[in-house]
């Protein structure tokens, strides 16, 4: 069983935690991961974009001119495609971009992502942060003691922490997510997870 180091919100090491091992030392199958972030930021797009067929511009209802006689190409209305403010031919229409995926796929990606960043060291666990009020040189204090102030930071909350969040979302850079929120994504992104001790508990209940 995998094990880390033990954070105070001063940055002192107050002892070790261990680590599920299907969380943290899951296989990284890198296939799976490719295709499961590859189908959640698909599913991020709004999928609203919309053209107008030629049916559905107006006007167009009279016959531009004579079928004969003219030497000219036989048109039946001037919004017809290759007329300017005419139909658009084979444009997009709305859809969904949702890809849908096998839970046991979902997990296993996620497993991956956790297990990558415990091997990279990026994985520093806080026993709390101790927030009485929202302020956000709090949240920069803890960041400063752990060394973690550069970079995209990630902070795993065992549930919905508003006084967390308030200080938290001046900061750039920081996003905080709920222990039985975590995605892929977010997780790739980052530069550090900083996880609250607690979150460890919910994360396994969830994902393990």
């Amino acid at each position: 069983m995998p094990k880390t180091t033990l954070y105070s919100r001063t940055g002192e090491e107050i002892g070790e935690v261990e680590l599920a091992d299907e969380l943290f030392a899951a296989p990284i199958n890198t296939a799976v991961l490719h295709q499961v972030v590859t189908a959640q930021l698909a599913g991020r797009h709004l999928g609203t974009h919309d053209t107008k067929r030629r049916g559905e511009v107006s006007g167009g209802g009279k016959k531009p001119y004579r079928q004969k006689g003219t030497g000219r190409a036989r048109q039946g209305s001037i919004r017809s495609p290759q007329f300017e403010g005419g139909g658009v031919v084979f444009g997009p229409h709305p859809r969904s971009y949702v890809q849908r995926l096998p839970r046991q796929m979902k997990r296993l990606a996620l497993c991956g992502a956790l297990t990558a960043k415990l091997d990279d060291g990026a994985i520093r666990v806080i026993d709390a942060f101790g927030l009485t009020e929202p302020k956000t040189r709090d949240i920069i204090g803890v960041l400063d003691a752990l060394g973690r102030s550069e970079g995209r930071v990630l902070i795993v909350a065992p549930s919905t922490d508003e006084t967390l969040i308030l200080s938290a979302r001046n900061i750039p850079g920081v996003e905080v997510i709920r222990a039985d929120s975590l995605n892929v994504v977010a997780l790739l992104n980052a530069d550090t997870v900083l996880i609250e001790q607690p979150a460890l508990s919910k994360m396994e209940e969830v994902y393990a």
